[in-house]
């Protein structure tokens, strides 16, 4: 987890109640949200390696981040955790490329559309000219969680995530899925969908299908 204080309405990957099983987390205290996005986390790769040790230590059975830029670590992390590895939303975009037609492609939205660049995307194993569309980076959702406010106005920011996604299919209309990268972005998925008439994929509907494979239920 980064060290943040914004709020984490049901839905967001920092509130347990938006999984459908256990979860464990282990705050990061130099991983500040600027310094994850904008600076590429750098110097940061072992802290999240010893976070990931102990959680491995206490029982978890598989390792995911709170940021979507932590892509880039993907194969780093990957490497050296003893358990499964998901750093990020955006290694589906990957896994959905296949599934559309020749014609059609993935779209991601961003928190920062400047901060998001190839290096992200091939660590997730995407393509890395996907169409990429950021929230206004003056408004509400960015503002309040990359400046790490303790106030966020849920209305606003579903406005600002959904213009985003609006945007992104307006100019790419070959857009046939919707990647959030930003995990903080879940509680307005619905309404993207709405509002684009795409599949929305997310942090969350990455890590229901990594625990369904990790963890079986009966026979069938």
């Amino acid at each position: 987890m980064l060290a943040t204080r914004f709020p984490r309405p049901p839905g967001d990957i920092g509130n347990p109640a938006s999984f459908a099983f256990p979860v464990r987390y282990r705050m990061l205290a130099e991983a500040t949200a600027q310094r994850v996005v904008r600076a590429r986390a750098q110097g940061l790769l072992e802290q999240f390696v010893a976070a990931g040790c102990e959680l491995a230590a206490e029982g978890a059975v598989a390792i995911a981040t709170s940021c979507g830029f932590l892509a880039i670590f993907q194969r780093e992390l990957a490497a050296r955790l003893p358990l499964p590895v998901a750093t990020s939303s955006l290694l589906q975009a990957a896994w959905l490329a296949p599934l559309l037609p020749a014609d059609r492609c993935v779209g991601v939205v961003t928190i920062d559309a400047a901060a998001l660049d190839a290096h992200h995307l091939t660590g997730a194993g995407a393509s890395p000219d996907l169409p990429v569309e950021g929230v206004d980076p003056a408004g509400e959702f960015a503002t309040r969680i990359l400046r790490d406010h303790t106030t966020l106005d849920s209305t606003a920011a579903q406005r600002d995530v959904v213009g985003a996604a609006m945007r992104l299919v307006d100019r790419r209309p070959d857009v046939a899925a919707i990647v959030l990268e930003c995990t903080n972005m879940p509680p307005y998925a619905a309404a993207v969908q709405r509002a684009t008439g795409r599949p929305v994929y997310d942090v969350l509907t990455m890590l229901h299908w990594f625990w369904r494979g990790l963890q079986r239920q009966g026979s069938v």
